[in-house]
């Protein structure tokens, strides 16, 4: 049963990435139709980018009945299973958004899915992932009014959130949502007191610019961004403006933040010809780890140190993951971590 106030007012927030994690939660590729190399691929990539995770923390898969079997056959015996139905394989979004007290107590945001402003159907299966694991937890749920996924924010877990205008007031998902009451929501469910808009996300996004492709706290008033130095590529106009934006924004202690940049690979396109959404800021920060995606890029080393310098005390571990965006998404969307509860200063 839902939770009738809101998480801010029972004292919860959003943590931020690098908080302690009780597991990792991630979904297994189900959805032939989106993985123009076949399931068998999508799902070895899965199983490997699993079993990296957990070298650092607990990882866990829902996954179809039918294949549960399958999921400990590629992934091994040290990644769980939890069978459930569900429709697609990206857990940062189907899946709760988790929610810690700093005193050890958890809770989780129940969206309201509609597969990316109904880019993707069926999505009945995935609407309910969260409401289903959270009772699995028996973890109290809040019901959000907004339709909008997991990927499309990102905290400091200081009170200061990112999100991108074009998924939060995506007609297809929150038609006629003012900017006051946006804020006033996202503030409410993610425990914050500030919100920072960035614009548009990367080209053939098929979220819509979740803006877990575009930057990403890494402490407290320090932020990673995807970057492009060329005029005349396809995605400079987006980054550079949102760049602007990061440059010009203060968190919620009212402090400017500090932008460490990070280059974008060079394009790679997919099966139909579109443009795939390559960022080396669609990162994993897991306990005492961080798992980067590799592009087979010339620009993947200078990424990894560029993010294994934000996380000092991290080993940081690159993991190809072209199985994955080829289906559009990339590590972060298909992971969900659930906190401990405790956040460390």
């Amino acid at each position: 049963m839902a939770t009738p106030r809101t998480p801010r007012a029972d004292g919860f927030f959003m943590p931020p990435e690098w908080a302690p994690h009780w597991r990792c939660w991630m979904a297994w590729p189900v959805r032939e139709s989106i993985w123009p190399d076949g399931l068998d691929i999508a799902r070895d990539c899965y199983a490997q980018i699993a079993r990296t995770i957990a070298r650092f923390e607990p990882v866990t898969m829902i996954a179809e009945p039918a294949t549960v079997a399958d999921v400990s056959l590629r992934c091994g015996s040290g990644v769980g299973c939890v069978p459930m139905e569900h429709d697609d394989s990206w857990m940062r979004d189907s899946g709760p958004t988790f929610l810690a007290d700093g005193a050890g107590n958890v809770a989780g945001i129940d969206w309201i899915f509609n597969g990316w402003g109904e880019r993707y159907t069926p999505f009945a299966s995935d609407a309910a992932v969260a409401r289903k694991l959270l009772a699995h937890l028996d973890v109290p749920r809040y019901e959000a009014p907004l339709v909008l996924e997991g990927g499309a924010v990102h905290t400091d877990g200081a009170g200061t959130v990112l999100t991108t205008e074009s998924v939060v007031f995506d007609s297809r998902r929150n038609e006629s949502l003012m900017r006051a009451q946006a804020e006033h929501e996202l503030c409410e469910l993610l425990g914050a007191r500030k919100v920072i808009w960035l614009g548009e996300g990367l080209a053939d996004d098929p979220t819509g610019g979740h803006v877990n492709n575009l930057a990403c706290f890494v402490a407290p008033g320090v932020v990673v961004a995807l970057t492009s130095n060329d005029p005349e590529d396809v995605n400079y106009p987006v980054l550079q403006d949102n760049l602007a934006r990061l440059r010009a924004a203060t968190d919620a202690r009212g402090e400017q933040l500090e932008v460490i940049e990070v280059p974008q690979p060079k394009p790679k396109k997919g099966s139909n010809g579109e443009r795939l959404p390559l960022s080396y800021i669609n990162f994993y920060v897991a306990n005492g780890g961080v798992v980067v995606p590799m592009f087979d890029d010339p620009g993947d080393d200078g990424a990894r140190e560029k993010i294994a310098k934000a996380f000092p005390k991290h080993k940081t571990v690159q993991v190809p993951v072209m199985d994955v965006l080829r289906a559009g998404g990339g590590i972060h969307h298909i992971t969900q971590p659930q906190p401990t509860g405790v956040v460390e200063s």
